[in-house]
């Protein structure tokens, strides 16, 4: 039985796959349009995942959407009514789109995918509950869904048992933590739905001046972890912008320019805001706990992708145990939808080992053979050497140590916002100018953005303080005491990005400036077993278990899909070398005389 999975019209659309209830194949529809965070309907999405299974839309017994939209317009229209006439812009604005195309979501499934079987919907929540606890190693748990808002609900829990799940309570709109959190991205000059994560990385260079006048102010939290914001500041219900002239005049300061300057305030403003988020994170928990009594908890939904406030609910042992989706946001709520109807709808068994979980490392993208690379190379008469394996290995690892840059791409493509080593650029984490070196000539991105470390697991209760796996990079840790460097009295006065200079740990280039870092733990049987060995060739030939793990794109676009993708962003890029499966192409190589140079030049034009 074949079950397609679809989230679309918001942000980060995509589409899931299952083959008699197990994830067959899950892709997001940026990494084919190259529009990132991309929206659309995931035509390219389902086409990539019907292909990976070599069937047609005639296969498919069960299509899930993954809201219901008629919910999410009765809210809409709703609120516009409470804030008339504030809210008639905004009002005016969304209507066309939905009373056009949002509200016959059926209509477009049939039309778009020529199918004329079974379509069912799912609630927004109820799909992020599903996509956090049914692919999860548990076989009963609590789960803890937070985002910007569904349909009505913000946040939602409820409980995990064998094949079902049930919402126990929900927080509804306009109090939202998702909202929240946006509001203070966009004051602080980053993209909305883009650039939350820019702000946690802010956060630790600054200091939580404010976060007694937000907790004043903005935020009522009551201490069962439900919160009330007062809509006096906030302007998402009545307008097209996230906050309004008496939040501004709360701080006494204007929301910053993209690309401007980042003055001490918005630093103060990162952390304090940081902070606030993570201390309702905490009680909702607490909250979940006491009611539940389970041991285990899965998290979805945007807010859980605040890997930040995630290592600090699990260093606070409230739960025995956690998971968290890795494809936290809309996007998996393709595969929610789609497992809610296998084992909700049509009842399912379901059966949870208690160790491993059912996402196969999130590598549920497509994957280019050997000899599909090939040919794009020869196509375009681009220079190329191929190495076995352990050749292969060898020669990465010790171009790694000598301070190259690596563009890697192997096997199937990541799904969520992760790259976990298949579609990496790999660095050494032991050189200091490695950190701003990436950001400056490969990734072109701010300078204070910090880089996440792959870890060997067996090694990492060696290199940070945590014993527990996290496959996906959505927990932080600190680097053990063992690692660090001693800081001088100095050191420890700087202030804002002046502590960006100092060399903390034995792997400055992943060591943020609070001694933190995203940890991905790599294992050979339940992750990227090429990358894997790869970091096992590093360690016994350097004595370091860790290499710097970024996603291979440049700022702005999404992860790489293709060959050519993946060969453009090197062209364009620092990057030194491409291993793209077997087969090495080096930059300094590709004005040999058999490159095809037309082709090089329109891909640096493009």
């Amino acid at each position: 039985m074949f079950i397609l999975g679809i989230s679309a019209f918001y942000h980060d659309s995509a589409a899931c796959l299952l083959k008699n209830g197990n994830i067959s194949a899950a892709i997001q529809e940026e990494r084919f349009t190259r529009i990132k965070h991309d929206s659309a309907f995931p035509t390219n999405s389902v086409r990539e995942c019907l292909n990976i299974e070599n069937i047609g839309v005639e296969s498919l017994d069960y299509v899930v959407f993954y809201d219901k939209p008629f919910l999410k317009f009765e809210r809409i229209v709703e609120t516009q009514l409470y804030y008339a006439p504030a809210g008639l812009k905004l009002f005016l604005k969304a209507m066309p789109l939905w009373i056009k195309k949002k509200l016959w979501i059926k209509a477009i499934i049939q039309e778009q995918l020529k199918y004329q079987g079974h379509i069912l919907f799912a609630e927004h929540h109820e799909s992020h509950a599903a996509s956090a606890f049914y692919p999860s190693p548990f076989q009963e748990a609590a789960f803890l869904t937070m985002d910007g808002v569904g349909e009505w609900a913000s946040t939602s829990y409820g409980l995990g048992k064998d094949n079902s799940i049930e919402i126990h309570a929900e927080l509804n709109f306009p109090n939202s933590l998702g909202l929240f959190y946006s509001a203070f991205t966009y004051f602080t000059g980053f993209k909305v739905n883009s650039g939350e994560y820019k702000m946690m990385g802010l956060a630790p260079y600054g200091e939580p001046k404010y976060k007694k006048l937000i907790y004043q102010e903005l935020i009522d939290v009551k201490n069962d972890g439900s919160f009330n914001l007062n809509m006096e500041y906030f302007g998402f219900c009545s307008g097209l912008k996230m906050i309004n002239k008496k939040f501004e005049q709360l701080f006494n300061l204007s929301p910053r320019k993209p690309e401007s300057e980042i003055y001490p305030e918005y630093l103060d403003i990162s952390r304090s805001v940081q902070e606030v988020v993570e201390e309702v994170v905490i009680k909702i928990a607490k909250h979940v706990k006491k009611l539940t009594g389970l041991k285990n908890l899965c998290l979805a939904g945007g807010v859980a992708l605040n890997c930040v406030a995630n290592g600090k609910l699990l260093r606070e042992h409230i739960f025995d145990n956690i998971w968290i989706q890795p494809a936290s946001g809309d996007a998996g709520g393709a595969i929610g939808a789609a497992m809610l109807a296998w084992h909700q709808y049509l009842g399912k068994e379901r059966h949870a080992n208690g160790i491993v979980d059912q996402m196969n490392g999130s590598l549920l993208g497509n994957k280019y053979k050997n000899r599909e690379i090939e040919r794009f190379l020869n196509d375009n008469k681009i220079s190329f050497i191929k190495l076995c394996d352990d050749e292969l290995f060898k020669e990465i690892s010790d171009l790694i140590a000598s301070g190259k840059i690596i563009g890697w791409f192997q096997g199937r493509m990541e799904f969520g916002p992760r790259a976990l080593g298949s579609r990496s650029i790999l660095a050494d984490p032991r050189d200091p100018q490695m950190q701003k070196k990436l950001n400056q000539k490969i990734k072109f991105r701010e300078s204070f953005r910090p880089f996440a470390p792959s870890i060997l697991e067996n090694k990492v209760s060696e290199w940070f303080e945590m014993d527990c796996q996290s496959p996906y990079m959505l927990l932080t840790s600190k680097v053990t005491p063992e690692k660090r460097k001693l800081l001088t009295d100095n050191m420890k006065k700087l202030k804002g990005f002046d502590k960006l200079s100092v060399i903390r740990s034995e792997i400055p280039s992943v060591t943020h400036v609070d001694f933190s870092a995203r940890v991905q733990t790599v294992s050979y049987k339940r992750s990227n077993q090429r990358y894997y060995n790869l970091i096992k060739e590093f360690n016994s030939k350097y004595r370091c278990p860790v290499l710097i793990n970024t996603s291979f794109n440049v700022r702005g676009e999404p992860i790489v899909c293709s060959p050519e993708d993946a060969f453009r962003c090197f062209v364009n890029t620092g990057i030194d070398y491409l291993v793209m499966e077997n087969y090495v192409i080096s930059k300094s190589n590709l004005k040999h005389k058999n490159s095809n140079l037309t082709y090089i030049k329109s891909l640096q034009a493009d």
